[in-house]
């Protein structure tokens, strides 16, 4: 056999197995295209299903967060009969620092700016009674503490627990 037919016959083949595979590249092509795209968007479409309901429990925990961080319902929750104010701000500080332990992990499936605002509240609402602590006398009473910072919040023009829930509602009604 010759050497020189030989490759002539190998390039010949390779040249003819190239232009197939080139050939059928550009028949199939278009429907691969098709087939990857559905199956990511598929695959998209499946982890965001699973994803809602924990986004929605995320909110819901917000809600429940600022509720609880709510000072109306703080001093109802927590309020006993003859404590000081210092001992009912210790109460309280504790019980704010726990929810938001609680619920820090909650920021993974809410909106950074939500949880900016949350993170925002939370130490306002510290602030605001460490302010009122302070500007009351030393053996003040838990029901003047109350009555303190419950008049400081009617007189604020826009309640930020309000406005925090609307933020919240807002984000909610964005994943649908």
């Amino acid at each position: 056999m010759n050497i020189q037919y030989f490759f002539t016959l190998v390039a010949v083949l390779a040249a003819g197995g190239i232009i197939t595979v080139f050939f059928t590249w550009y028949l199939i092509r278009n429907d691969l295209q098709k087939y990857f795209s559905i199956k990511s968007f598929e695959s998209g479409k499946e982890e965001r299903s699973q994803l809602l309901p924990l986004r929605l429990q995320a909110h819901e925990r917000m809600i429940v967060f600022v509720e609880r961080l709510n000072p109306a319902n703080l001093f109802i929750r927590l309020h006993q009969q003859g404590i000081s104010a210092r001992e009912l701000q210790s109460v309280i500080l504790n019980e704010i620092r726990s929810e938001y332990q609680h619920n820090v992990s909650q920021q993974l499936y809410v909106s950074a700016a939500s949880w900016t605002v949350m993170r925002k509240l939370k130490e306002d609402t510290i602030a605001m009674l460490n302010n009122a602590v302070a500007g009351l006398p030393a053996d003040a009473s838990g029901v003047e503490l109350s009555r303190k910072v419950l008049e400081h919040m009617a007189g604020i023009a826009d309640n930020p627990y309000e406005l925090t829930l609307q933020l919240i509602q807002k984000d909610i009604h964005q994943l649908f």
